[in-house]
């Protein structure tokens, strides 16, 4: 019967086979194609038309409905029907009380959930008057060094009310310890609050950099952190599983989905080695990806990662709960895509990436500000950059039907084939011996270095077009305003340490320090014994220093 779902594809076929001969072929004879090929940014081949032949197999399967296994559709039934994604902006800089006055205007002006940035200092475990942090004390985010700070950073903010996510990794024990001892001197209960601390130390050694001890002391406080929030904090994420790093590293948007997983996978391994149940820890874990310039195969990236996720959490580690099978995420735009030069066109790169992520689904969203490749954001920048979301969310009409790119042929195919080369890399790391071996022998550095080298002869050779940079070059000099930090901070800080060390009890602070050294010798979790420290006015640096002398230090070899 002509309507029987054989017949019609034989006859969608057949009809694409005289468009190809009588139509697509004269047309490319008149006008040629722009390229000898079409691909994404990753090298995944584009073709010139999709039709229901690319659709995936078996729908139920494959994608589902919203809020259903295996979530390629959104983790929510109605998405942003119901309520928008976070709205964030990752801020922090100079000083706790300087920063507090960005966090308050940025609340005032409608953001929705804070997003924490730290100095360099804070997060390699120095404290600001430290000899080897001269000329970085909160220049790339804010100085944390003792309670105080974490008090006057979070001056009159609702923690029981506003959402806080904090971009640390190696310290992220003691900057948890800090928020949660603030709470407490506020009498919050600590199940109200709400929060994401990002605690990804695997791709600090593989992309970032900012780690202090070795592979396994680390991840025994990533685990420690997990198992502190599992039973304490349960509307906390105790990781935000990070691929952004990985991609603005110089990965392509599969190898940032892959690699990404394979820490995930890594983390969910040593979590069960720690006999902590899946279907309790799962649903706290949250991932953090890049939204970058290649529109589809972003929002195709997000959709091949719920689903992946959601049939490795099922298949290989056995949960039950739809809840530990979600991959929940937050989306920053693309800062490794922003030009020094024409700055004003960094917004239209900003809006099409956190478009992007929207119509991928994200929980959570941070847009950048078109001077960050200059400096830190000036108020007007980040007010634009939160601009640009609300604008999305309220005037697009993008939000107002759940997962609207759904069904497209195109997208369809690109999220399987996402998929399809995300499981080829995990299958490799597999075979190394899983993520840490692959990172120990430098498989993830090398994959990514080589990525970053061929993206970057594809700009020079003018494959990839970036405007205004190697294109539509305009020779006139820019003016933009910038933030420019104070460069007397770091004496302001070092003093604030110096009185802080004289009013507080000694011998109070030392023995909080020993029974941290105790516990850290053995294979207690740490998180209540650093909350004892804080809450005695240990610094970040001291406690950062004892564990260095239990733990060690993580030294780098050439990887190639």
């Amino acid at each position: 019967m002509a309507n029987e779902p054989g017949s019609a594809q034989s006859d969608i076929a057949s009809a694409r086979q005289e468009w190809e001969q009588k139509i697509a072929e004269p047309a490319r004879r008149r006008v040629p194609e722009r390229k000898p090929s079409f691909t994404t940014l990753s090298g995944l081949p584009v073709n010139d038309l999709y039709d229901p032949s690319n659709a995936p197999d078996d729908y139920l399967e494959n994608l589902g409905f919203p809020g259903q296994f295996p979530f390629t559709r959104g983790v929510q039934a109605t998405m942003y029907r119901g309520r928008f994604w976070t709205m964030r902006q990752y801020a922090g800089y100079a000083t706790a009380e300087e920063s507090n006055r960005r966090f308050r205007y940025l609340l005032e002006h409608g953001q929705t959930g804070l997003s924490v940035a730290f100095d360099l200092p804070t997060q390699m475990g120095y404290d600001p008057d430290h000899p080897f942090v001269e000329g970085e004390v909160g220049k790339v985010g804010v100085s944390i060094a003792s309670i105080e700070d974490m008090e006057r950073l979070l001056d009159g903010i609702p923690l029981d009310k506003v959402s806080t996510s904090m971009t640390i990794n190696a310290t992220a024990p003691i900057l948890l310890a800090l928020y949660v001892a603030v709470a407490r001197r506020r009498g919050i209960p600590l199940d109200r609050l709400s929060g994401t601390i990002q605690n990804d130390i695997l791709k600090e050694y593989m992309a970032r950099g900012t780690y202090i001890y070795p592979p396994g002391p680390a991840l025994r406080l990533v685990t420690d952190v997990i198992e502190f929030a599992t039973e304490n904090l349960p509307h906390w994420n105790p990781i935000s599983i990070s691929g952004y790093h990985i991609r603005e590293a110089g990965s392509t948007a599969v190898q940032e989905l892959a690699f990404t997983l394979a820490n995930g996978i890594a983390y969910v391994e040593q979590s069960r080695a720690r006999g902590l149940d899946v279907d309790r820890f799962g649903p706290r874990l949250s991932f953090f990806f890049n939204s970058h310039n290649d529109f589809f195969e972003e929002v195709a990236k997000f959709r091949a990662a719920r689903r992946l996720w959601a049939r490795l959490m099922r298949d290989r580690f056995g949960a039950k709960s739809a809840a530990a099978q979600m991959l929940r995420f937050h989306a920053q735009t693309a800062g490794c895509s922003l030009t020094a030069q024409q700055p004003e066109n960094n917004v239209v790169r900003t809006t099409i990436q956190a478009l992007a992520a929207v119509l991928g689904g994200c929980q959570s969203l941070h847009t950048n500000a078109l001077d960050e490749a200059l400096a830190l954001p000036s108020e007007r920048a980040a007010r634009i950059a939160l601009r640009t979301q609300q604008i999305i969310a309220h005037e697009s009409g993008v939000t107002n039907t759940v997962d609207p790119l759904g069904g497209s042929y195109f997208v369809e195919s690109l999220t399987d084939q996402i998929e399809q080369e995300a499981c080829r890399y995990l299958a490799e790391i597999d075979q190394l011996g899983g993520a840490v071996r692959a990172l120990e022998v430098g498989y993830f550095q090398n994959q990514v270095a080589e990525s970053a080298y061929r993206y970057q002869k594809k700009i020079e050779s003018g494959d990839i077009v970036v405007v205004g940079v190697n294109r539509f070059i305009d020779e006139s000099p820019e003016q933009v305003e910038i933030l420019r930090v104070d460069p007397s901070i770091a004496r302001r800080q070092s003093e604030l340490l110096v009185a802080l060390r004289q009013r507080r009890d000694a011998a109070a602070v030392n023995q909080a320090l020993g029974e941290l050294e105790a516990a850290a010798k053995g294979t207690d979790n740490l998180i209540e014994p650093i909350i004892a420290c804080v809450e005695h006015y240990c610094t970040l640096g001291e406690i950062s220093e004892e564990l260095r002398r239990v733990f060690g230090v993580h030294r780098e070899a050439a990887a190639w």
